[in-house]
């Protein structure tokens, strides 16, 4: 509708700006980059029997990088249900697939930028280099990641775009760079346990660990930046402090009849008042999720910098993290009571 009505009014659009977007949903033998109909109707069976729930939608295709979060999932899902019913969203898909505006990409005069992200699994970046090669003077600006939901990953960039595109200038932002050590830990096979404990018994299991996990973050001087579903995010000035807290939590969590995983990093981060970011925090991430049951992992860089601080480690060996380039090595942090 965006394109059509830029293309109908062109005084009355100042600019015309895709995300994630289309010329046309369907496939045809002429536009290989669209949905066939076998993945439309495993869409509308999935809208039919599913919607309003974490299985309704395959995050792994809508946003890989939650997937594996239950508590957001089922966030997500609320949000989904007070959109629409099943019948409304089958309905809006079916005017999506019969949509097909290619033939007035041509005729369009206003300024044009489009969004998208190479790996997105829902619409294929084909899609966006179809619109940017048939719109005259568009410009395309294409994002590392998997996820189409602009709300999820990095959407700062998404918006620092789209700023500068109408506006001519990108907001400064006041940051300020340091280098710290990030700790991610969160509770191994926490979906089924909820099924088995039930809602008000799991939320007391998490008060008790988040007490858990306070109490030893104030004793290693750790800040607690985030809590996401039933993990924690903290900052350390010193990464041993970082590891020790890491395998102190682990080693308590069993009282409480869980075992966690957790994942140190120390790199380059910044500070955006209380909160943090960078790809430090997002190495962090990634270091934690390679880690097994009652595992604490680190990575190369905590391991060079906490020589001769009296820690062990074992080699864990080369792993690609999602999302960041190259291999990384990582290494295994024993149980307190082991060192």
């Amino acid at each position: 509708m965006s394109i059509l009505f830029a293309a109908t009014y062109p005084s009355r659009t100042v600019a015309l700006i895709v995300y994630g977007s289309y010329a046309r949903k369907s496939w045809a033998p002429d536009h290989p980059y669209g949905w066939t109909n076998d993945h439309f109707d495993t869409f509308f069976k999935n809208v039919e029997e599913k919607w309003g729930t974490p299985a309704g939608f395959d995050f792994s295709e809508w946003a890989p990088s939650l997937a594996t979060n239950p508590a957001l999932l089922s966030g997500l899902a609320a949000y989904f249900r007070a959109g629409g019913s099943p019948g409304a969203v089958r309905a809006v898909m079916q005017m999506n697939r019969d949509i097909d505006v290619r033939g007035i990409l041509s005729s369009l005069s206003v300024p044009t930028l489009i969004l998208h992200r190479t790996g997105d699994r829902i619409t294929s970046i084909e899609q966006g280099r179809y619109l940017a090669s048939r719109i005259p003077g568009a410009k395309l600006v294409e994002f590392p990641g998997e996820d189409h939901m602009p709300m999820v990953g990095d959407s700062d960039a998404i918006l620092n775009e789209i700023q500068e595109f109408l506006t001519g200038s990108r907001q400064v932002s006041d940051l300020d760079r340091v280098v710290t050590t990030v700790m991610f830990t969160d509770i191994v096979n926490s979906t089924e346990k909820a099924a088995q404990l039930g809602d008000r018994k799991w939320c007391d299991l998490l008060d008790n660990f988040y007490a858990l996990t306070r109490r030893q973050l104030d004793r290693f001087r750790g800040r607690e930046i985030d809590i996401a579903g039933d993990g924690m995010f903290a900052t350390f000035d010193g990464p041993a402090r970082a590891v020790r807290c890491a395998q102190t939590i682990g080693e308590n969590a069993k009282s409480l009849g869980i075992e966690i995983r957790a994942g140190v990093h120390t790199g380059e981060v910044e500070i955006m008042g209380e909160k943090v970011g960078g790809l430090a925090v997002h190495i962090g991430a990634r270091v934690a999720a390679r880690a097994g049951a009652g595992e604490v992992l680190v990575s190369s860089t905590v391991k060079d910098l906490v020589a001769g601080s009296g820690l062990q480690f074992r080699d864990h060996g080369n792993h690609a993290l999602k999302g960041v380039e190259g291999e990384w090595r990582l290494f295994l942090a024993p149980a307190a009571s082991l060192q």
